[in-house]
């Protein structure tokens, strides 16, 4: 066993996502996030497709490997809980909010935890 904790300094790079239609999810990260396509690997006839902030070759990653068409997985079942977007301040918090209420997503929580805000 190693005891040595992992530096500080480390990020998580990105997450893939198994995803049961991509042009829904994509309609979610790019449209109503506003996660810009770093690369469309349907081009390759390969169902996946890679969005970023900045100039990141990609923060998120879509694709339908084995889950195009797929239910949900039903309650108490493993899989990603939660994920945060972080955003430089309140004002493009609140600019984000705004770009998903106009696509149609409803604000069913907010949470002020000191140091940071989430919805």
């Amino acid at each position: 066993m190693h005891d040595e904790a992992i530096h500080p300094a480390v990020r998580v790079g990105h997450v893939h996502l198994r995803v049961a239609d991509l042009d829904r999810a994509l309609a979610f990260y790019r449209d109503a996030l506003g996660f810009p396509v770093t690369a469309d690997a349907r081009e390759l006839a390969l169902d996946m497709v890679l969005l970023a902030a900045g100039d990141y070759h990609h923060h998120i990653g879509l694709n339908t490997f084995e889950s195009a068409g797929a239910e949900p997985p039903p309650p108490g079942r493993t899989g990603l809980y939660h994920v945060a977007f972080l955003y430089p301040d309140r004002r493009e918090l609140g600019r984000a909010v705004g770009r998903l209420l106009e696509h149609g997503h409803a604000i069913d929580h907010g949470s002020d935890h000191g140091g940071t805000v989430s919805v």
